[in-house]
This record gives structure tokens, sequence and C-alpha cells, in this order.
């Protein structure tokens, strides 16, 4: 709709003088659509349709009904809840597909091709609907590109914004800016650290691609182990919970909950001394006292 001139108003209009008329629209997520010259914001009710977590990935390709699993259970319950997912379907090497081909359900018209139509549309949301923002300068969007190649590549990504924006020419706050708008067109995620507020021109603490199906078609066999697996925690719980940088460990839940992501090795000595804190370990089966298999928290959604 956004490319359409005058949608809003025509829209209002539509809603106001025909009251049997149902209208189902989409626009770019970079776009706030309710902050218009017309008032939509009484009229219009919108909704971020996510991709599909793990366990909807598991529910569309085999055929079960595993029911969604609240944070809470999963951390206190999880050997038993493991079990009786591992009862219907074993996770491990659906995990690993799903990770390349399945938060998209696109994948059902075919893996060949399934990531390039990934590079197609974030080449579409850079070069086209990043110009609906204004000051954005399309000459710098493969220097975009060259960003999210170095964040998808990169250990848990860190950024030093002045030497990232020396690196790829493109001035401090102008990148701060574009970080902004990629997080909002869903193409990263960013983390800021626990008690920090957040702004547009707020440097994130760490940042990730949204979802792993990304990381594998930007990054391809440069992928980073550790960094696939923080994309993936965080693209499964930031759409319920409030997710932070905490002083010690990956992620901060909900002000509570404590979690290092790792591999079978990972111990927890980084956070032994804090309260409520739990290891997300992949490529294990099911966990024990607080280890936690990684792929169990793609069932909170």
């Amino acid at each position: 709709m956004h490319k359409y001139p005058t949608w809003a108003r025509e829209l209002k209009n539509a809603y106001d003088f025909y009251k049997e008329l149902k209208v189902v629209f989409t626009g770019s997520s970079v776009i706030d659509m309710l902050n218009l010259d017309v008032d939509l914001s009484r009229r219009a009710v919108l909704y971020y349709l996510t991709g599909l977590s793990f366990r909807e990935y598991l529910n569309f390709t085999k055929d079960t009904q595993i029911p969604i699993f609240p944070l809470n259970e999963i951390l206190s319950n999880h050997i038993d809840i493991a079990n009786s997912i591992l009862e219907k379907v074993n996770p491990l090497p659906e995990f690993e597909d799903y990770l390349k081909f399945g938060y998209y359900p696109f994948f059902i018209e075919g893996k060949k091709t399934y990531h390039l139509r990934i590079e197609q549309i974030i080449r579409l949301i850079i070069e086209t609907e990043l110009q609906f923002i204004e000051g954005m300068d399309i000459h710098k969007t493969k220097r975009i590109h060259q960003l999210l190649g170095l964040i998808a590549q990169s250990v848990p990504f860190k950024p030093n914004v002045a030497k990232l924006s020396e690196k790829i020419g493109i001035h401090r706050n102008t990148l701060t800016t574009y970080l902004h708008y990629l997080e909002k067109a869903k193409i990263i995620n960013s983390l800021f650290a626990e008690g920090k507020s957040t702004s547009v021109l707020q440097k994130p603490d760490k940042i990730f691609l949204e979802n792993t199906n990304i990381s594998y078609a930007l990054a391809g066999a440069n992928l980073d182990a550790g960094n696939l697996r923080e994309t993936f925690f965080y693209s499964q719980l930031e759409e319920k919970h409030e997710i932070s940088l905490p002083k010690k460990g990956d992620f901060y839940i909900d002000d509570k909950f404590t979690i290092e992501v790792g591999g079978r090795n990972k111990n927890d000595f980084q956070i032994k001394t804090e309260a409520n804190s739990f290891l997300a370990i992949a490529d294990l089966p099911i966990g024990s006292f607080n280890r936690i298999p990684l792929w169990l928290f793609g069932f909170v959604r």
C-alpha cells in the first residue's frame, strides 16, 4: 500500500463510507503505517506476521500438534517437555534443516532457490523500501549489503560504530539510523545492555541478523557457529519477551533470567553466580539440571 501515493486517505474514506467493507492491507514494516497525515489509528489494527518458530515448522512439516510451552515451563520442567516431544519427533536433524530453510514458509516451493529468494527480498528492502526514509542515500545500498555480510560472518557482533562507519564509508549517525531501520524491516535484531534506554541514534551493544535463514543466505559456509546459535535464540524469544544484554551471560530475559548459549562443552562458569541462570546447549537431545537443549527454546511460540 505504501507505494500508492494517497492510499491512507482513500482507505480511511472506504472504511468510513462502506461499513460492510472489510479491508486487509499490507505494507513495508519500515514505514510507520499509522504515523500519517490521515488518522488510521482508530480504524486500522496492525499485525506483524513473524516467520515460523521451530515448533510451527515441525507441526507444518511433520503433521504434529505440539503445543506452545511458555518460557517459565521450559526453564522449570525442560526434561519432561523434551521427552514428550521426543516421543513424537527427533528434533535434532529437523533443527538443522530449520536453521537453514525453516523460517519462511516458501520453503515448500523448493529449497534449491530458497536462499536466493531471501537475498532478493533483502535487496528489495534495501534498494526500494528504505528509499521511503527521509535522507536515505540510494548510492549507499552496496555498503549496507557489506554491513549485513559483516554481521553474518562475525562472532556475535558487538559493533564499534566509529570503526565500522569508517570501514564501510558511512557517517556514524547515518549508520545508527540505518541500523534502526534495518531492524524495523526485520533484517536485523539489536540487543542493548540491561538498563540502557534505546533511541534511533543509540548504538546497539550486539547485532544479530533477524533469523538464521538470512545468516545462511548471506554468509553460507563462512557462518560463525556461536553467532548462529544466538541468532536462533533471539529470533524465537524476541516476539514475546523483553531481552537485554546482561553483565554476565548472553541474554537477560524479562529482567529475571540469565541465559548463556553455547555448544556441548559449554559450562556455567560465567553465570554460576547469577540467580535464575541457565545454559542453552546446542546438539543436545535432552538436558539436565540448568542445561537445556537449545532447540527447545523454539517452542515458546
